[in-house]
C-alpha cells in the first residue's frame, strides 16, 4: 500500500512538472472565466497550491488546516489587484518559481520539525502574492473579474487536491509520514529548480 501511494505521488508530481514546463504564463486569453479556471494549472502555480494545501494538514492539527489555503487564497486576490494596477517586483516569474522549492522544504521540514504557525503563514502569504502579481499583470481592464473568478475557484480545487493528499499520506502512511513528506517536499523542491532553471 505504501509503495503504490508513494508511486502515485511521484507520478503526480513529474506529470505536473513536464505539463508545465511552459508555466502556463503565455499561450492563452487572460480576460474571461474560462481563461482564469485554466491558468493555475500552469506547473509553478499548481505544484504551489498543492503543496499548501499538503503542508496545512501535515503541520497543523485538522482544526487549523484551512487556515493555509484561505492564507494564499487571500493574499493571491489581494496581490492580483496590485498586479491589475501595474505593481510588480524585479524578477517576478523567477520568485515564483523559487516560491515551489520553498513550499518543498516546507514540506520536508513538516515531517521532521514544528513550523511556527506565524512563520507559516507569513511564507505562503509572501509566496502567494507573486502568483497574484502573475495574474494581476496579465489582466486587461476589461476582464478582471471574470478572469480572477476562474483563478480563485481553480486555486481553490488545487488546494482541495493538496488537502486530500495530505490526508491521505496521515491515514495510509502514519508510520511513514515523516519520508513520504520528505521524499514528496524533495520532489516539489526539485520541480521548483526545473522551472526556475528554464527561465535562465
Amino acid at each position: 500500500m505504501m509503495k503504490r501511494t508513494m508511486r502515485g505521488l511521484i507520478a503526480a508530481t513529474c506529470l505536473a512538472a513536464a505539463a508545465g514546463a511552459a508555466q502556463a504564463h503565455t499561450g492563452h486569453g487572460t480576460s474571461s472565466l474560462f481563461d482564469g479556471l485554466v491558468h493555475p494549472f500552469g506547473a509553478d502555480h499548481l505544484l504551489a497550491m498543492v503543496a499548501v494545501g499538503v503542508w496545512s494538514v501535515s503541520a497543523w492539527p485538522a482544526n487549523k488546516a484551512w487556515q493555509g489555503p484561505a492564507t494564499f487564497l487571500l493574499a493571491l486576490i489581494a496581490s492580483s489587484a496590485l498586479g491589475r494596477l501595474g505593481v510588480g517586483v524585479p524578477y517576478l516569474e523567477h520568485g515564483v518559481s523559487l516560491s515551489v522549492v520553498v513550499f518543498g522544504a516546507m514540506l520536508w521540514f513538516a515531517g521532521r520539525a514544528t513550523v511556527s504557525p506565524a512563520v507559516g503563514l507569513g511564507v505562503i502569504a509572501a509566496a502567494a502574492s507573486l502568483h497574484g502579481l502573475v495574474h494581476g499583470a496579465e489582466t486587461p481592464e476589461s476582464g478582471f473579474a471574470g478572469y480572477a473568478a476562474g483563478f480563485l475557484l481553480t486555486a481553490t480545487v488545487l488546494h482541495l487536491g493538496g488537502v486530500g493528499i495530505g490526508l491521505a499520506i496521515r491515514r495510509r502512511l502514519a508510520e511513514h509520514k515523516r519520508w513520504a513528506l520528505g521524499g514528496l517536499g524533495a520532489l516539489f523542491s526539485a520541480a521548483g529548480f526545473y522551472l526556475f532553471g528554464q527561465l535562465a
